[in-house]
């Protein structure tokens, strides 16, 4: 997903502030799961962040030109998790990189839920890996 930097994102120091990776990331979440479950609300159950770690490699600057990569590299009965990474268009280098688990919550019964099958299916064929190669940590 391209990435938007806004005037407002860069700090004092010339580069995109930390703090914005992350509503870039969640942006790129939503649209990772509009393009892989078709689907833009979420019901009764929906997807809880658990944990959520970046790594800034590098800096960004205002005129960097970065694109959202997102991907599902591990999933399990109740989570799975996302890597995303901040990109340079072009040159494909890695500007920073997030690891983060989601948790299918219910919001009914206030508890963690299995994740359907028809998610873990649809996930499984937009990321062309089986659910066993997905399980695996």
């Amino acid at each position: 997903m391209p990435a938007q930097i806004r005037f407002s994102d860069v700090d004092q120091f010339g580069h995109v502030n930390n703090s914005v990776y992350f509503s870039l990331y969640d942006l790129a979440k939503t649209t990772y799961f509009q393009d892989v479950l078709g689907m833009s609300e979420w019901g009764d159950v929906v997807v809880v962040v658990a944990n959520i770690n970046a790594n800034f490699l590098m800096p960004v600057f205002f005129s960097d030109g970065i694109e959202i990569e997102t991907a599902t590299i591990q999933l399990g009965n109740k989570s799975f998790t996302l890597l995303q990474r901040a990109v340079v268009k072009g040159t494909g280098e890695v500007k920073c990189e997030c690891r983060t688990t989601l948790v299918m919550y219910d919001l009914l019964s206030k508890e963690p839920t299995p994740i359907p099958e028809h998610y873990k299916n649809a996930i499984c064929r937009f990321e062309g890996k089986t659910l066993e190669e997905l399980a695996k940590k």
